[in-house]
């Protein structure tokens, strides 16, 4: 892969700790540098489990994208605030199952788009992956952008996995989240998962993460994640822990994060 651009390069800022790397970290990624392992580190003092909800996640986005596209046909993903890629990302398991999926991936970070070109190149040749460099806050600009590579009078899956707890504000993300389904027919599904208020432990790590120099993340309620769903119909299991979602183990715990697929009507 070529190296980034110099106008990328300098937003990189390695001595201050990022969502995306942070979280690269935990899911045992190299892409990070010393002040995100620092700040991933203190968070995991006071909640160890934050390295399994990583992991965990990654497990949910392969179930949730495998379900889209093997049982309901989905050939069209949105994946809004995607971050680092890592293993199994959304175009390939999209694509492992139906080579001619279309796949956009939507984030506003430097570093993600410096590994952009990576991803663009594993797309199947059947089927396309592309980026589109914008914050989630302007849905209709990611719409208008999307809609160059994605067919919007087809089904698509929009997918917000782990970020709407970068905005403090749940009216922001209720309206986010319904004026990007609005513009998406019937039948395409909502696949979102967040971190939850759950447990004092999580909290604290929620804290911790805060006074390392991390973005402040804002964990709500599983009733205020389901509120995001309103309007839409839920696949079973329905809101349940992410490692609850169709698991596989029949071990399976529950940890301080939702996540739910839901069809538009």
């Amino acid at each position: 892969m070529a190296g980034p651009d110099p106008e990328l390069a300098a937003k990189l800022q390695p001595d201050v700790p990022h969502a995306a790397r942070i979280w690269n970290y935990w899911m045992g990624g190299k892409d990070n540098f010393q002040s995100d392992r620092a700040a991933g580190d203190a968070v995991a003092e006071v909640y160890p489990e934050i390295v399994l909800m990583a992991q965990q996640s990654r497990v949910f986005l392969v179930r949730a994208v495998r379900h889209l596209a093997a049982e309901a046909g989905i050939r069209q993903f949105l994946d809004i605030g995607t971050g680092l890629p890592t293993m199994q990302n959304t175009h390939a398991v999209a694509q492992g199952v139906a080579p001619d999926s279309r796949i956009v991936y939507v984030d506003n970070d430097p570093m993600v788009l410096v590994h952009a070109r990576a991803l663009l190149a594993s797309t199947t040749s059947e089927g396309v992956t592309t980026y589109v460099p914008a914050d989630y806050h302007d849905p209709e600009k990611i719409l208008a952008e999307a809609a160059q590579t994605l067919d919007f009078d087809q089904p698509i899956a929009v997918m917000y996995m782990g970020v709407m707890g970068y905005e403090p504000d749940l009216d922001v993300v209720r309206s986010i989240v319904g004026r990007t389904m609005d513009a998406v027919p019937s039948g395409s599904h909502l696949v979102l998962w967040d971190g939850t208020n759950t447990s004092p432990a999580v909290v604290s790590g929620a804290d911790r993460l805060a006074q390392s120099g991390g973005v402040p993340y804002i964990l709500r309620s599983p009733q205020e994640l389901e509120s995001c769903f309103d309007g839409l119909v839920m696949v079973e299991p329905g809101l349940v822990p992410i490692p609850l979602w169709r698991p596989e183990e029949p071990d399976a715990v529950g940890i301080d994060a939702y996540g739910a697929v839901a069809r538009k009507p």
